[in-house]
């Protein structure tokens, strides 16, 4: 006779969301940034 073998299925994954210090550091980032485009060269500055 077979035997039968039941696999337990993994836990689901819950999606977790970025942590809040990443979501500021990535907008204050974006806000320093400036980027300036002069003919065909392209600057990139910090403003602090």
């Amino acid at each position: 006779m077979a035997k039968l073998y039941n696999e337990s299925l993994p836990e689901p994954v819950k999606p977790t969301g970025p942590k809040k210090e990443t979501i500021n550091f990535l907008l204050s980032f974006s806000k320093a940034l400036s980027v300036t485009r002069y003919k065909n060269m392209t600057f990139e500055t910090f403003n602090n």
